[in-house]
């Protein structure tokens, strides 16, 4: 299994590891670790060439916002025999410890962080489903109560359905064009 990193550890390494994060462009554009290559998760199996090139020249590291998706993509890599570090409490431990994060230059349409997205979205349907059971039928009242036992199946394990269908949202993912220049930056380090 791929080993995690502290924070610590990483601060004293980052100039030889190759970071990859993990998350989706607009969580990415909205700080990452110093050098820090975009390969959302998605998109990881057509990155594994790459990726594995990289591995044979130095070590990997992998990043998320909270280390579940970097932990994720680890498992991926070595089921691949590509050995990779995964970032112990991600970007936002990183963050907190006093890490610096880089942001890109401004797009024309920044998106919001998953986090904040999750948030928007789950409450939205638990009011949506609040109106409806009060306005329509009492049984529109389960969408609030599925939300909500969505967020604690969440909490409990540490994954999230929800950031996993609106990482698939055309905004939150990675042009095409974007992944390949990544990937030929990866290859020429």
């Amino acid at each position: 299994m791929n080993s995690t990193l502290t924070t610590s550890a990483v601060r004293e390494r980052l100039h030889t590891l190759v970071v990859i994060d993990v998350r989706t462009p607009g969580e990415y554009a909205g700080g990452h670790l110093p050098g820090a290559h975009n390969v959302p998760l998605d998109d990881l199996e057509h990155a594994l060439p790459a990726l594995r090139e990289v591995a044979d020249r130095g070590d990997l590291l992998m990043v998320c916002a909270s280390g579940a998706r970097s932990q994720k993509a680890g498992i991926t890599l070595f089921s691949n025999g590509i050995p990779a570090a995964s970032l112990e409490g991600g970007t936002a431990a990183w963050a907190s410890a006093g890490g610096e994060l880089h942001h890109p230059a401004a797009t024309a349409a920044p998106t919001w962080a998953m986090d904040r997205q999750v948030r928007l979205t789950a409450g939205s349907f638990v009011l949506l489903g609040l109106l409806l059971g009060v306005l329509i039928h009492p049984a529109f009242q389960l969408i609030s109560a599925g939300i909500a036992a969505g967020l604690v199946y969440s909490a409990l394990s540490n994954s999230c359905a929800m950031a996993s269908l609106l990482g698939k949202l055309p905004y939150n993912r990675t042009r095409r064009a974007d992944l390949t220049n990544t990937l030929a930056a990866l290859r020429d380090n």
